[in-house]
């Protein structure tokens, strides 16, 4: 990834039984794009360990099944006036695990209440409608793990 410089993470994609996924919105941004939940890895975590935590601290459920985890490292480049104000401008994107995990409870387990809430709106969508949903510099990632992790039968409906 040349000299510079990718915050390590993990993004989930969350089914539920219908082969819906979820998303929210951010309460730093509420009119803004929907997003997957996604977070840091702490030091000393694996990636599944640093998923199931922001699972846990961004939605409250950990009752999921791990269907998949990405082969291979994402990694995306944010635009050049947000590198500057997110984290201190330490990092110029993010380099990230991502698994898909089919949630196993109902939507009333879904709390975004949690300690450090971070989402103030949720919904499940059709796998088709993600990418139009999310940041435009988060499309193509959306997509490049979606073709990924989901059987072409969702993805390509």
């Amino acid at each position: 990834m040349d000299n510079k410089l990718y915050r390590s993470g993990v993004g989930i994609i969350l089914l539920n039984k219908e082969n819906k996924v979820f998303v929210a919105k951010r309460f730093d941004n509420p009119h803004g794009p929907w997003q997957m939940p996604q977070g840091g890895i702490d030091e000393g975590e694996i990636p599944l360990e640093a998923a199931l935590r922001e699972l846990y601290e961004e939605v409250g459920i950990n009752n999921v099944d791990i269907l998949k985890e990405s082969k291979n490292w994402y990694s995306y480049d944010f635009p050049k006036e947000l590198a500057a104000t997110l984290w201190q401008g330490r990092y110029q994107g993010q380099k990230q695990k991502w698994f898909l995990m089919l949630f196993l409870g109902q939507d009333e387990d879904i709390d975004l209440n949690t300690h450090h809430p971070e989402f103030c709106e949720w919904q499940w969508t059709e796998v088709e409608n993600l990418p139009s949903l999310v940041i435009p510099f988060k499309k193509r990632l959306y997509e490049d793990i979606l073709k990924e992790l989901l059987p072409k039968k969702l993805f390509n409906k």
